[in-house]
């Protein structure tokens, strides 16, 4: 069977006989612009739909300089947080007429660089980042070369970006005071060893409470490894060292989820009586028993405000070359965990 060919604008050109240029413009949406006739457009728009036709996305690009297309690079894709805000972003971009490329960086400076490199290749028009340190001098040219980025849940110290993250440090002193008021004093932190600026963030908000308090600082900084059961093992010896502990704040939902495993194994029955609050919820937490109180990140708000940012900098409006840092306030969502003598 023979190929058929594809058409271009030339063909459709000749067989309308109309110029090129004017069927240009009118398949990319400029003929009001160009003051062209409502009767020309329709008379191209219904040979197009007659015929299949669909432009070469390729050419399309060398034409105007863009593809597109947006790259979203975050930690990890298959993590519920970055998942339900990738989701989001796809569809407000496609509804925009913008295509997503994601990645998972898995913090992992190397990857990140090889995969920033691959999405210039591609020269895709925009990036919404979640960083990890040690890509600054990449994010530093692209921005040279006047390409939006947007980052968010983190942001990278010395490198003026867009950014929009939650109040990390706030949420955190606000979890700690609440568990003092009431009545734990001997509370610890459970976090991963990062240098990113939320966990930072986070961390500070548990330091300034239990100081303003003068109580006891119990920090427990996990090494990251993707084997759940080596993250498990190292809180269960942090538990075991520090018997006293009366209540935990875990400073993300894998240090929460994992903690809670080491809690079980560690002294079952404490998790009646101890003192439980995790940043990020999910699901889970709420049929645990006892439910588990959560610092709740607002998902949507977060995406929302990284797409439309991103695509009024691709469109150029209402933008400044200023860069916009967006701060957005969590939710404290109690349940059973945090509170005292409850019964649980």
């Amino acid at each position: 069977m023979p190929k058929v060919k594809k058409l271009s604008i030339v063909d459709i050109a000749k067989q309308l006989n109309i110029s090129k240029t004017t069927i240009s413009f009118i398949l990319n949406n400029r003929a009001q612009e160009k003051r062209i006739s409502e009767e020309l457009v329709q008379k191209v728009q219904n040979f197009v739909k007659e015929v299949g036709y669909k432009p070469n996305p390729i050419a399309k690009s060398l034409r105007t300089g863009k593809t597109k297309t947006i790259g979203l690079m975050v930690e990890n894709i298959a993590d519920p947080f970055f998942a339900a805000i990738a989701r989001h972003i796809e569809n407000k971009a496609n509804k925009n007429g913008y295509k997503i490329i994601y990645c998972s960086t898995d913090n992992d400076t190397q990857k990140t660089k090889a995969l920033l490199s691959m999405f210039r290749e591609q020269n895709v028009d925009g990036y919404i980042i979640s960083p990890p340190v040690g890509v600054e001098e990449e994010i530093k040219s692209l921005i040279e070369s006047h390409l939006p980025i947007v980052c968010f849940d983190r942001h990278l110290h010395d490198v003026k970006t867009d950014y929009i993250e939650v109040d990390n440090e706030a949420s955190t002193l606000k979890a700690t005071q609440y568990l003092i008021d009431q009545g734990f004093k001997d509370i610890a932190f459970i976090t991963f060893a990062s240098t990113q600026t939320q966990m930072q963030g986070r961390l500070k908000g548990y330091q300034e409470a239990v100081k303003k308090n003068s109580l006891p600082s119990y920090i427990k900084e996990v090494k990251f490894n993707p084997d759940e059961m080596v993250v498990i093992e190292s809180i269960l010896d942090f538990l075991k060292k520090h018997k006293n502990l009366d209540a935990v704040i875990f400073g993300a939902l894998q240090a929460g989820t994992s903690g809670l495993k080491a809690i079980k194994k560690w002294a079952p029955k404490r998790l009646a009586d101890l003192g439980i609050i995790s940043f990020d919820d999910c699901d889970v937490f709420e049929l645990f028993s006892p439910s588990i109180s959560a610092i709740a990140q607002p998902i949507d708000q977060i995406a929302e405000y990284a797409i439309d940012l991103l695509l009024k900098r691709l469109n150029n409006i209402n933008t400044s070359k200023e860069r916009k840092n967006i701060i957005i306030h969590t939710e404290l969502i109690l349940r059973d965990s945090s509170t005292k003598n409850a019964s649980k």
